[in-house]
């Protein structure tokens, strides 16, 4: 929620000089972004497939790019903070954090997610 509040306020604060139209839709597309980066990720958690989370992160980026600029804005600042915060804490490494940053910009460049959807994932997701 804190995340969402933010990206909120980051959004208005970009978009003051902007007319007030497109910067109110670039606020709704980044609101919808997060949405769309959130629903991957609950989605990710829920299937607990091995060898799923890049496809969980290229459909939660293509998701969110669809929506526009602001959508993709999202989807950038919530993959980098993310990648940022898990690669210092989880201990992964920095190839699976190269790994996830490549397919967060396959699917926030409009590539299709179902590159990374690993055999046997539920159709479902």
């Amino acid at each position: 929620m804190r995340l969402c509040i933010c990206l909120v306020l980051l959004s208005l604060a970009m978009c003051a000089a902007a007319d007030i139209r497109s910067g109110g839709r670039f606020v709704w597309d980044a609101i919808g972004g997060a949405r769309d980066m959130y629903r991957a990720y609950r989605d990710m958690r829920e299937a607990n497939f091995k060898n799923s989370d890049k496809y969980f992160h290229a459909r939660g980026n293509y998701d969110a790019a669809r929506r526009g600029p602001g959508g993709a804005w999202a989807a950038k600042i919530i993959s980098d903070a993310r990648e940022n915060w898990q690669s210092g804490v989880s201990g992964r490494g920095a190839e699976d954090t190269r790994a996830d940053q490549e397919a967060n910009a396959w699917g926030r460049n409009g590539g299709d997610p179902n590159r990374y959807r690993p055999q046997g994932l539920p159709s479902k997701y």
